[in-house]
């Protein structure tokens, strides 16, 4: 005789594909709205082993000349990875990551990242993107992500030209847009 709560069993599996939409140069992401708080700072700091006293310690920051503790380049990447990754499905490979940092998170702040499709090649979707907050633009920078199988294809014939690279990209619609984890 068995006793306790039985066995968990995995979630069913959706059969269904993902509803795709058409992506071309040109086309903007949804945002994703990020409230920067004190917690948010701290644990991307703690996560990527960033021990600076400016990310985790109010007093030490203003004696540094900072009016408060502030995000890290690491958490920031994070997001900006996690911003396409969420647009384009979980089959998506980052490639490639270039970001510039400006003005500062800092608590009690939201940063809103956007997203500007500027080329479609094959399964490799290049986005420009930008997050914003109270204070201007946080991070600006450029993302390449292949989106492999039934991914972007940008197919010859899909575009104007029918030239390899040239057309619109299916990708994945409905991910979720607010960091509200």
């Amino acid at each position: 005789m068995t006793t306790g709560p039985a066995p968990a069993q995995a979630p069913a599996q959706s059969q269904a594909p993902a509803v795709r939409v058409r992506v071309r140069p040109g086309d903007v992401l949804d945002p994703l709205v990020v409230p920067v708080t004190r917690t948010l700072i701290v644990a991307g700091a703690i996560a990527a082993r960033d021990y600076q006293d400016v990310h985790h310690d109010a007093e030490r920051a203003r004696e540094k000349g900072s009016p408060d503790i502030f995000m890290n380049i690491l958490t920031t990447n994070g997001l900006v990875g996690r911003y396409i990754t969420d647009r384009f499905g979980p089959r998506a490979v980052l490639r490639a990551v270039s970001i510039r940092l400006g003005a500062p998170n800092y608590p009690g702040d939201t940063m809103t990242l956007t997203g500007t499709v500027t080329e479609v090649d094959g399964a490799t979707v290049r986005v420009r993107v930008v997050g914003a907050n109270g204070l201007g633009h946080h991070v600006t920078g450029t993302v390449t992500v292949d989106v492999p199988g039934d991914g972007p294809t940008g197919a010859p014939g899909d575009g104007p030209t029918g030239a390899p690279g040239d057309g619109p990209a299916d990708v994945p619609d409905g991910a979720p847009r607010e960091a509200s984890r």
